[in-house]
């Protein structure tokens, strides 16, 4: 199992261990990030915890036994007066087919709504990505239109009004809570 986990600064060595691990992985099914992002890592991570101390973004990392990061789950392009942001999400190739992803998604749906005041989420999938839009199905998220993704391959774009969720109890598995005192 997995701990869902707000990034903080001392991720960094696992969540570039992570990307690094599974960068072919990735690249099969969303636009690959480049050299650039590896290069410049550690800018790059001080970077986003600054925009998520902002209140711009919310990070979030799937935390295995032993600290090795085997996820993400984040919401960006937070509008705080829209009550709106995207949501994005990978998973480590060898977490993949146990429910990890969508109990991750679930839990941050729960995290926008009761932490951070969030009414609405979307999410862009490949056409060719069925994992992904599994998860988003699973989380009740529903297809609401074509998009063209970077790189101008077609996908999906999704829509999960948050009012319309019930949160009951257990729903967000081993995430029903973050670590208590390491997200300052």
């Amino acid at each position: 199992m997995a701990v869902l986990e707000r990034l903080r600064p001392d991720h960094a060595p696992a969540l570039l261990a992570f990307e690094r691990e599974n960068r072919g992985f990735f690249a099969a099914r969303v636009p690959d990030r480049g050299d650039a992002y590896f290069e410049e890592f550690d800018d790059r991570h001080r970077e986003l915890i600054e925009a998520q101390e902002a209140g711009e973004v919310r990070f979030h990392v799937l935390v295995a036994e032993g600290g090795e990061i085997v996820g993400r789950v984040n919401l960006v392009d937070v509008d705080a007066g829209a009550g709106s942001a995207g949501l994005g999400f990978r998973l480590a190739e060898k977490a993949t087919g146990r429910g990890i992803a969508t109990r991750g998604v679930r839990e941050v749906c729960r995290l926008a709504v009761e932490e951070y005041g969030l009414s609405r989420l979307t999410a862009f999938v490949a056409l060719g990505n069925d994992a992904s839009r599994a998860v988003l199905a699973r989380a009740g998220f529903g297809a609401v239109g074509s998009v063209t993704l970077d790189g101008g391959e077609p996908g999906t774009a999704y829509e999960l009004d948050l009012a319309l969720v019930s949160w009951e109890p257990g729903l967000g598995g081993s995430f029903g809570r973050e670590r208590s005192g390491r997200d300052s």
